[in-house]
């Protein structure tokens, strides 16, 4: 008996040792998660970002059996929502859900208060959808040609989610570098708040992602002019595409995608990165994505860190064709 037990003993202190082993990082990821995940958006409620982040987040919080709370920071074109992030701890309980303004504002911005991808890490990409241009239904424009004919000599002003965002970006390059209008753009602290001032009629125009507009088009307050995506989309195939009106190969997509503070265990990320994968490839999220001309985008952690850097150096061009100053 005594044998058995001092032979035994060896097998006791290496289980014990390998627990004690187990690094830090992977041990974070064994626990987690052990309380809420706060979830901040770059913009206003009711716009692109916040509705993917809600929509996923309630798909997230089913399966990690924690709370998912999206929390609103709206500013800067996304820079308050990035630098509250970069500043938290990096322990998987505080996201940035943030749209393409995001690879913008590095250029766009002399201090934007935080590095790509120095200080935040790619999690996923969850969906893309085209830009949409749209007018109040009243307005006697029915077409791209026809805004840009009865703006030609006149001023006109067109709403946008905020200054350095892609709909901003593309209006600009659209209206002023390409038809040579002069457009004025008035930004607003995300989709929503653009949204209720072109639906009364304050601005002339609005350039913004497709599906805040989709309820407002079918309901008959807006007119939709055209779409920024190379073929026409499933959810509004009456609308044409900027390439059918005139402006060959003009293409504009915004995306929503989840990052974490810097220092991040990769475990962490990986399982965040599944959590959403499998949030993107249920049937309802899915159905209620292509509802809205949105198309969703599952992929890796380093597949969306990949494309991340490619639309940094993307903007980064068309930044400096539009010759806008930095902010």
């Amino acid at each position: 008996m005594k044998i058995q037990a001092t032979a035994a003993l060896p097998a006791i202190l290496c289980a014990a040792l390998a627990a004690s082993w187990v690094l830090p990082g992977e041990a974070q990821a064994q626990a987690y998660p052990a309380k809420p995940v706060r979830v901040v958006v770059a913009f206003a409620a009711g716009g692109f970002a916040d509705g993917v982040a809600r929509m996923v987040g309630q798909k997230m919080q089913e399966r990690l059996g924690q709370p998912v709370v999206v929390e609103n920071r709206g500013g800067a074109g996304g820079n308050i929502a990035a630098r509250q992030v970069v500043a938290a701890a990096p322990d998987g309980y505080t996201l940035l859900a943030h749209t393409a303004a995001i690879s913008i504002n590095v250029s766009l911005y002399k201090e934007p208060g935080y590095e790509l991808p120095k200080d935040l890490v790619p999690v996923a990409n969850t969906a893309a959808t085209p830009g949409l241009w749209v007018v109040p239904a009243a307005s006697p424009v029915k077409s791209l040609p026809d805004l840009v004919q009865a703006y030609k000599g006149k001023r006109l002003t067109y709403a946008s989610p905020g200054v350095g965002t892609s709909s901003h970006l593309a209006a600009e390059y659209l209206l002023r570098h390409l038809a040579g209008l002069d457009a004025v753009n008035v930004p607003f602290q995300g989709g929503a708040p653009a949204i209720t001032a072109i639906l009364g009629a304050q601005v002339e125009l609005m350039s913004g992602s497709m599906p805040p507009f989709v309820p407002h088009i079918k309901a008959g307050k807006l007119r939709a002019l055209a779409v920024s995506s190379l073929k026409r989309v499933g959810a509004m195939p009456e609308v044409p595409t900027v390439t059918e009106t005139g402006y060959p190969g003009f293409e504009e997509l915004s995306w929503v995608g989840f990052f974490a503070p810097a220092g991040t265990a990769g475990a962490i990320v990986n399982r965040l990165n599944q959590e959403i994968t499998y949030a993107l490839g249920l049937a309802d999220v899915r159905e209620r994505l292509s509802a809205l001309g949105t198309e969703p985008i599952p992929g890796s952690a380093a597949d969306f860190a990949a494309y991340v850097r490619g639309e940094v150096a993307k903007w980064s061009r068309i930044i400096k064709t539009i010759g806008i100053a930095q902010q």
